[in-house]
C-alpha cells in the first residue's frame, strides 16, 4: 500500500508540474516544444508497452494499456501538429 501511495505521489505532482509548465509557454513555442516532447512520448510508451506486458496484477497490465493508448495518441499528434507547421513554411508553386 505504500508503494502505491508513493506512485500516486509521483503521478500526482508530475500532472501539476506538467501543466504548469506548459501553461507558461507563450503559443510561438507551441510546435517546437510539441516537437521535442515527442522523444520523450516515445520513451513514455515504450515504459507502457513494457508495464502492459507485465506479468504483474492485471490492474498494472490495464493502466500499461491506457498508457500505450495516450502515449501513442501524444506521438501522432505531435507528429501530425509538426507535419502541418512545416507545411505552413513550403513554397507554394
Amino acid at each position: 500500500m505504500e508503494t502505491f501511495i508513493a506512485a500516486l505521489s509521483i503521478f500526482a505532482l508530475a500532472a501539476f508540474v506538467g501543466f504548469e509548465i506548459i501553461s507558461k509557454v507563450p503559443p510561438t513555442l507551441h510546435t517546437p516544444l510539441m516537437s521535442g516532447s515527442n522523444a520523450v512520448s516515445g520513451i513514455t510508451l515504450i515504459g507502457a508497452i513494457l508495464a502492459a506486458g507485465s506479468p504483474h496484477a492485471d490492474l498494472a497490465r490495464w493502466l500499461g494499456l491506457l498508457a500505450v493508448f495516450f502515449a501513442t495518441v501524444n506521438v501522432v499528434g505531435g507528429f501530425l501538429v509538426t507535419r502541418r507547421m512545416l507545411a505552413m513554411f513550403r513554397r507554394r508553386d
